[in-house]
């Protein structure tokens, strides 16, 4: 017969973790399924969204291949304040949907917690019954046993009882790894909404920026086209003459490029800045350009790539770097510049500028890694319509300086501005995936 003390840790390490390892609560079970119900919906309602963002993407490219006059101009602050306005119904519902998956995942945690403890407990149950039922070794066990089928009987207990604290340690391991998962998802998901949230206040201070715009424009202008085309006239004029002084300032300065501490020529060591990629001018502004203009269709000093992109359009870090500067140059009237710009520093010897930003979404010397939102595209500054204006540089030549510091007939004053020598600028397609 099984000695009574074995009986009982037979029992204890069969039937009690069977017990306590009950199927998670219905309640708990039936909140996941609510909310996984509700982040479905979601993404139903965010494809909708998107298709909403892609019509309005598709109607400005038409009005910004219109003639500029003063009604274009409208249109196109209109219908990108509309699509502004889907954009920031899109991040409202990620921002919803990721309070949803967030609560989901607490749910999971404390499931995954009360199994964790409930094994535990098991576990535990089965050394105590164990303990009190001794350590008998397989000589002892034959020897109490007067029969060899009791032996038997006893010996087999002991097995079970090793097996299923077996079984139970692995199914701890199983839900302390799922536990750990869980929980780094959701600080995933909480860093997200962090973004995300930030992302909100930058589009609504886009969608400010952009009635301000119109108001100015229509203030300004009086609803007359014979003074937009004489505003836009101004502005060009004023622009040719700090471009003319930026130049003759960088042409002074010396800078020698040690072709060993930048990335081979050739080399895609960026992503792209934008999601969709329209080039609307290419690099012209080195030194072979000006020996060469014929090889630049004959265009003015341009040190950088334009992208095309409607007012809002999120600016990504090509690359992880850290920002150097940041600035605008439309703080000081008349100063028909960057407008609002951004220089970052790579660990790789290069230097990259974003241009007519309408938000900078950084601050100087902040982290960036690659593909964060960094700034939303704009027409500030000088520009004929929204782009980003792309810059690279190698990192050793390019500081920032103020306008007065170069000349002061351009009324920049204290602006600030990133000045390189001439070759210090490097053509960006160089290092840009093929597109």
């Amino acid at each position: 017969m099984i000695p009574k003390r074995l009986l009982v840790a037979l029992l204890l390490g069969i039937l009690l973790p069977q017990f306590l390892l009950v199927a998670p609560e219905v309640f708990a079970q039936s909140e996941i399924e609510k909310l996984r119900d509700q982040i479905e919906d979601r993404g139903s309602r965010l494809a909708e969204i998107e298709a909403e963002i892609a019509e309005f993407e598709a109607d400005l490219q038409v009005v910004g291949a219109e003639k500029k006059t003063l009604q274009s101009a409208i249109n196109q602050l209109e219908l990108e304040r509309k699509k502004v306005n889907s954009e920031i119904s899109r991040t409202e519902n990620l921002i919803t949907s990721t309070d949803l998956e967030i609560n989901k995942l607490v749910l999971e945690i404390s499931r995954t917690e009360k199994e964790i403890k409930k094994a535990e407990a098991a576990i535990g149950a089965i050394f105590r019954a164990e303990y009190i039922a001794g350590n008998d070794t397989l000589l002892e066990l034959l020897l109490r046993n007067e029969k060899l089928s009791d032996f038997w009987s006893t010996f087999e207990a002991h097995e079970s009882i090793r097996d299923t604290i077996q079984l139970k340690a692995s199914d701890l391991g199983t839900f302390k790894d799922l536990l750990n998962g869980q929980r780094t998802e959701n600080e995933k998901r909480r860093s997200k909404l962090s973004g995300l949230k930030d992302q909100y206040s930058e589009q609504n201070e886009v969608l400010v920026n952009n009635t301000a715009e119109q108001a100015d424009l229509l203030e300004v202008t009086k609803n007359e086209e014979q003074n937009y085309q004489q505003l836009l006239a101004t502005q060009k004029d004023a622009q040719e003459k700090i471009l003319k002084e930026l130049r003759d300032f960088e042409s002074k300065l010396q800078f020698f490029l040690d072709p060993t501490t930048i990335p081979s020529p050739g080399t895609p060591v960026f992503r792209w800045p934008l999601e969709n990629i329209v080039i609307t001018q290419y690099f012209g502004g080195t030194e072979f350009a000006a020996r060469n203009s014929s090889v630049y269709g004959g265009r003015a000093y341009h040190p950088g790539v334009d992208l095309g992109a409607p007012r809002g359009t999120p600016i990504l870090a090509p690359l992880t770097g850290t920002v150097r500067a940041t600035g605008n140059t439309d703080a000081v009237p008349g100063c028909y510049s960057w407008g609002k710009w951004t220089l970052i520093d790579h660990a790789n010897g290069l230097s990259t500028l974003y241009a007519h930003q309408n938000v900078v979404g950084v601050t100087a010397g902040q982290k960036v890694n690659t593909g964060d939102i960094i700034g939303y595209v704009g027409n500030t500054g000088f520009s004929t319509g929204p782009h980003l204006h792309f810059t690279v540089y190698a990192k050793d030549g390019v500081n920032v300086r103020r306008f007065n510091e170069i000349k002061t007939v351009t009324s920049c004053g204290p602006a600030t501005t990133p000045v390189a020598a001439t070759d210090a600028y490097i053509d960006p397609i160089l290092y840009l995936p093929a597109y």
